[in-house]
């Protein structure tokens, strides 16, 4: 089984830490180590490291190798240009399917943070177990949510399923994107919904053809780039022809699509590094601590989430449920539920061309 690690997003929603020649996959922020490191570290407990392939951005190939000094040099898909998950998972793959069509691969996000590795890698191989049981089907794995999040997609179960070594296992009836609160609070209590991390277990050649039926304009440009393997020209032409693939998410490309979809319904902590307020969320011991790296002093602050690259002395009176970010060049302070904003901080700066240096 191949593990493909998607490391090719920008995080913005990280911003100032996470930077367009550093973005967050290959940045401490979580810890002394990468979001990157620890993802590949959690999934060597389960995995060979000829095993593991990323699939990365050109532009941070240096950065991953230094990240991962332990992944066999072959083991990087470098992508032209970012088309989104659909093209990154579809590039990658057809790498494995040169190999071994038949080979079956997960897709890891570089950004989630998983507390319970022997609870992770058991789910990943119940759906292994599936997909080797029905080989033309494919496999997610689901979590029960523990909170009504209204920033994670869910996946509605269906029927239970009955197939051997695949542990708790159910169609999946639909998917529904960040629902509002009430609405995620009705799923929580409901029972019959679970978080979509984006855990995909499926076979190279099978999924592949997935594209085929449902992305069929990535689907003739991956034919076009495999073809082109071997020819002098061939960097030439993968280069025009993958910047020509349409941008599309794997969610809603092809699995919001495809019928006939399994979920194993699995059990362990996991999170979306995917903006600060989750950031102090992991971090914290207990629901009022303040999350501190740097110098602080605070007076009557609480639930707060303070990291400090500089070596300033960052002081607060009556701060709460902030987010303060201060590196060298660079401050972000926003209210933690406003978290999801610094995505748009990013862009009004992208307007800026004076400020663009700060990106």
């Amino acid at each position: 089984m191949k593990a493909i690690i998607l490391a090719g997003g920008g995080g913005t929603r990280l911003w100032p830490v996470s930077r367009a020649i550093r973005p967050k996959q290959v940045s401490s922020i979580i810890g002394s180590a990468t979001l990157l490191g620890a993802t590949f570290a959690r999934l060597r407990k389960g995995f060979a490291a000829k095993d593991i392939i990323v699939s990365t951005g050109e532009a941070n190939v240096d950065a991953v190798r230094a990240a991962l000094p332990m992944l066999p040099k072959g083991n990087i898909v470098a992508e032209p240009c970012r088309r989104e998950t659909a093209a990154a998972i579809g590039f990658a793959l057809l790498e494995i399917a040169r190999r071994s069509p038949d080979e079956t691969f997960v897709t890891i996000n570089s950004d989630a943070f998983v507390r319970d590795a022997a609870a992770y890698h058991r789910a990943i191989r119940s759906a292994e177990a599936a997909v080797l049981a029905r080989p033309d089907h494919v496999a997610l794995v689901g979590l029960a949510p523990t909170y009504p999040e209204t920033g994670y997609g869910y996946i509605k179960l269906g029927a239970r399923l009955r197939i051997a070594k695949a542990g708790k296992i159910y169609q999946v009836e639909r998917f529904v994107e960040k629902p509002d609160a009430s609405t995620a609070a009705r799923y929580v209590e409901d029972g019959g919904y679970l978080w979509n991390p984006t855990l995909i277990v499926g076979r190279a050649g099978k999924f592949l053809e997935l594209y085929e039926r449902h992305l069929p304009a990535h689907a003739a440009r991956f034919k076009a780039i495999a073809a082109a393997h071997g020819r002098p020209d061939a960097d030439k032409m993968i280069r025009w022809h993958f910047s020509r693939i349409p941008p599309v998410s794997i969610d809603y490309g092809i699995l919001e699509k495809e019928s006939g979809l399994m979920v194993v319904k699995a059990d362990f902590w996991w999170a979306d590094v995917g903006n600060w307020r989750t950031v102090r969320e992991i971090l914290a011991r207990h629901p009022d601590d303040n999350v501190i790296r740097g110098l602080h002093v605070g007076v009557d602050s609480n639930r707060n989430l303070i990291l400090s690259s500089s070596g300033k002395l960052v002081a607060t009176a009556g701060v709460s449920d902030m987010v303060i970010i201060e590196t060298d060049d660079a401050i972000l302070v926003c209210p933690q539920e406003r978290a999801h904003d610094v995505k748009k901080l990013v862009s009004a700066i992208k307007g800026k061309r004076r400020l663009r240096k700060f990106l």
